[in-house]
Formats: structure tokens, C-alpha cells, sequence
């Protein structure tokens, strides 16, 4: 996977304060980097992004958290063309038509599952099949 120069001090940065949600993010990455070894990673201010064609994933420790929600955990963020119905999606929205953009809670490595990347390789085919101007579903042109 294509890491940009700086990687590691702003993951460092990111994560700061956050040594759980830094240890399910590398956990979560090394699966990442299996799954998807041709993506490329930006870290930004609030999450690290993942790339095809077009960005198709995110990871990133909790902004905001809804009181129901664990204290710790990490954000697995990725789109798709039309709703998930899978009750491990926490949020869901969709920002424009036809993007759908779902929240999955991670709290455990064995969350890190085959069904979330299952998830992943949908939201990886979405990105890489549909420009964003297209209403396709699924990226069906």
C-alpha cells in the first residue's frame, strides 16, 4: 500500500491521546494492506483515507460519540450506492443521491472481520466502477 511521506507522525498526531484506538487502527490496517495492497493512504486531520480511483474507505478514532456508544472504538467509514442493511452500521447518510455514505463501530479486533471487509470490497468496487457524477448504482453505467 502506498504510504505518503509523514505517514507515521501524522498517524502519530491523529491518534494522539488515543493509544486503543491506535492499536485497532494497526490492526486494522495490516488487514487493509492485505486486502487492498494496490490502495493508496492519505492521514488527514480527522481520519486516514483510503484510495482506489476514488476514496473508498476511512478509519479514524471517535470526534463525536453518541452516549450509547463504547468509549473507546474505532470509525470505519465507506461508500456505497445504496443502503446497507446490516446492523453493524451505526450511522448511515446519504449526501448526495446515490452515495451512501455508513459508520461501522469497531470496539474488538474481532470485529476486524471477513463480513466488515466483505463490506470494504463492495465499497472498493463502488469507488473504483462510479465517477461521482454518475447515478448508477453500484457503479452501473
Amino acid at each position: 500500500m502506498e504510504k505518503p511521506e509523514g505517514y507515521f507522525s501524522d498517524l502519530f498526531q491523529l491518534f494522539s491521546g488515543k493509544e486503543r484506538e491506535l492499536e485497532l487502527y494497526n490492526k486494522a490496517f495490516a488487514k487493509m494492506e492485505r486486502a487492498f495492497p494496490q490502495a493508496r493512504v492519505k492521514v488527514g486531520k480527522s481520519q486516514v483515507s483510503f484510495y482506489g480511483k476514488h476514496l473508498f474507505a476511512a478509519l479514524s478514532p471517535p470526534v463525536r460519540r453518541k452516549k450509547e456508544w463504547p468509549e473507546h472504538f474505532l470509525l470505519v467509514t465507506f461508500g456505497l450506492g445504496e443502503p446497507l442493511p446490516s446492523p453493524r452500521v451505526a450511522v448511515m447518510a446519504e449526501p448526495y443521491p446515490g452515495r451512501f455514505t455508513h459508520h461501522v463501530l469497531v470496539e474488538r479486533e474481532e470485529e476486524l472481520d471477513e463480513e466488515l471487509f466483505s463490506f470494504l470490497a463492495m465499497a472498493w468496487a463502488f469507488g473504483e466502477n462510479k465517477g461521482r457524477g454518475s447515478k448508477a448504482p453500484h457503479g452501473k453505467k
